[in-house]
């Protein structure tokens, strides 16, 4: 048996901040330490203790330096890490000008598997462990995802994007048959194999013919152990176009919901415009809500409103490249940030840490296997430097307490502050 200890301050989270409140969910020790055996988290606790208890064990001592979960970026679009930073486009302009394009180039399987590996080293990169992410209309891209996080050893939620009404170009549109059988094929060739876990994957109603929703819906529900990820309520100007193509609907939600495809396995990407019955029922099924505040900002999209995690819905935190603008989650939550304090409900450091860890992998119904220090859990850490930087640095060295040591960080922080990041029980990046 493997066994290793790190030492260093850890964070752990013993309830959800935004339902107990961040100074009684969150739990600090400046001399922790975190035992990993086998790839999975053996105990958490002091780090003398643990030191003490097991003599054996191999240690790596990361002194003041905060070890957490690996973050999980619960949203995002791997095929467009290519395009990250594109000038000039709100949503519907940006899909017609960069997006669709670029996917087109997934049909080439090896340009498929040069940008699922670049996008996962970006990912590790930044500390982020797990992603979920949204792939093209080809089967190969689906692939060429999963093949390059098995490599990586990564944990993993992707899926086959479909579309087949005509506001997708031609090169990228399948059938509702076509859609119904190739996810069908991809589950079984990849679903709970390794560290991945199989999401259908309908890009968003507009894209969608009714027949299409209604296949996948099937298709969920034949295998409701799968996710099902989308978008919903991104921008105004979407909204109205999803109404003029599903005039019959009560609301957007209700184009996912009439084709069986609500449920407390679905992630629903942005969701900032949101009607009361689309809230009522995201709350009653137990749906999964995930922002996406740099792209929100980027795109021009609008606010998120984060009180929703307080009123008892589930929410994540995600990066969503590429129309998000930074592959770094610390970049997330310092948007995420600023978003909350337009709509005056700015979030606490140990809320941010929450939702890019545990309130992620919760939606992604992962909660206990990452997003979380705590035994029996995966063994996925990222270690931070909280004075990366002399800006930083100096930040820190005012502060009166270790909340007031994180901000700095998550305001002003990037790959720079990644000390270390684990998977499986192993370093893959090191500064």
């Amino acid at each position: 048996m493997s066994t290793h200890l790190l030492l260093g301050q850890t964070l752990a989270f013993a309830a959800d901040p935004f339902a107990e409140g961040w100074e009684s969910a969150a739990r600090v020790d400046s001399a922790g330490g975190v035992l990993v055996e086998d790839g999975r988290i053996a105990a958490v606790g002091t780090g003398a203790a643990l030191r003490a208890a097991h003599p054996g064990a191999q240690v790596t001592d990361y002194g003041s330096k905060l070890i957490l979960p690996g973050f999980v970026d619960a949203h995002m679009h791997y095929p467009q890490t290519a395009i990250i930073a594109s000038w000039g486009k709100r949503l519907i302009d940006w899909l017609n000008a960069y997006t669709f394009p670029e996917e087109m180039r997934f049909a080439d399987r090896s340009y498929a598997d040069e940008i699922a590996g670049r996008t996962l080293d970006l990912a590790l990169a930044n500390g982020t462990t797990t992603v979920a992410s949204f792939c093209t209309i080809h089967e190969g891209s689906v692939d060429a995802l999963f093949e390059a996080a098995a490599a990586r050893s990564m944990r993993i939620a992707a899926g086959k994007t479909c579309m087949d009404r005509d506001t997708a170009p031609a090169g990228l549109r399948d059938t509702a048959r076509d859609a119904y059988d190739a996810s069908k094929r991809l589950i079984d060739r990849w679903h709970g194999t390794g560290r991945a876990s199989y999401a259908i994957t309908p890009r968003f109603s507009p894209t969608s013919s009714p027949d299409q929703l209604q296949a996948l819906g099937a298709l969920w529900a034949e295998r409701p152990d799968c996710l099902m990820q989308t978008h919903l309520s991104e921008q105004i100007d979407e909204i109205a176009w999803v109404r003029g193509l599903y005039p019959a609907a009560r609301d957007y939600l209700d184009t996912y919901e009439a084709h069986g495809l609500l449920g407390p396995r679905g992630l629903y990407g942005h969701a900032i415009h949101l009607e009361p019955r689309e809230i009522d029922r995201l709350r009653e099924t137990g749906a999964g809500l995930v922002h996406c505040p740099t792209s929100n900002t980027f795109i021009g999209s609008g606010l998120f409103d984060m009180t929703l995690a307080e009123r008892g819905l589930r929410v994540g935190l995600a990066t969503d490249t590429g129309g998000g603008s930074s592959f770094s989650m610390l970049r997330t939550m310092a948007a995420a940030y600023e978003i909350g304090q337009l709509k005056g409900r700015p979030l606490h450091p140990a809320e941010l840490l929450w939702l890019a860890t545990e309130g992620s992998a919760r939606v992604m119904h992962l909660s206990g296997t990452v997003g979380r220090l705590a035994p029996g859990g995966e063994a996925d850490f990222v270690v931070l430097d909280l004075a990366s930087t002399p800006a930083i640095a100096q930040a820190a060295a005012r502060a009166g307490d270790l909340w007031e040591a994180i901000f700095p960080t998550i305001m002003m922080g990037d790959d720079r502050a990644i000390v270390a990041t684990w998977v499986n029980g192993a370093p893959v990046c090191r500064a």
